[in-house]
């Protein structure tokens, strides 16, 4: 745990076991966007133990079930930054859960593969 890390504290947590931990996200992008977070400080995901990473999907499938009875999305992206390069902003792993409902871009074809604009 680092001092100056949100993530060390779980806040607004929605769902919990002693891995890892899921919350709204602060900066949300849609209704129900939620973060899963594990307890630990690490700030790679693929450092993560096989505990914690279990702990992740388990909590992920269980924070899908309480979106889809609060909030009836028609899909879902799940996402991981990684590192600066990969968009990483905080050094603590979240796994991003974001609700998406039809109409809310113009053509979501693609999905997270949008991120980076096809060169030339």
């Amino acid at each position: 745990m680092t001092d100056e890390c949100e993530l060390c504290a779980p806040d607004m947590v929605l769902i919990e076991d002693e891995f890892a931990y899921v919350r709204y996200d602060n900066n949300s992008l849609s209704k129900g966007h939620v973060l899963a977070v594990p307890r630990r400080h690490v700030a790679d995901f693929f450092e993560m133990t096989a505990a914690e990473k279990a702990a992740i999907l388990r909590l992920l499938d269980r924070a899908r079930a309480h979106i889809a009875r609060e909030h009836s999305p028609d899909g879902y992206n799940i996402g991981v930054n990684i590192g600066r390069a990969g968009g990483q902003s905080r050094m603590h792993v979240h796994v991003h859960l974001i609700p998406r409902y039809a109409g809310d871009v113009a053509d979501p074809r693609g999905g997270i593969r949008c991120v980076l604009a096809k060169q030339g």
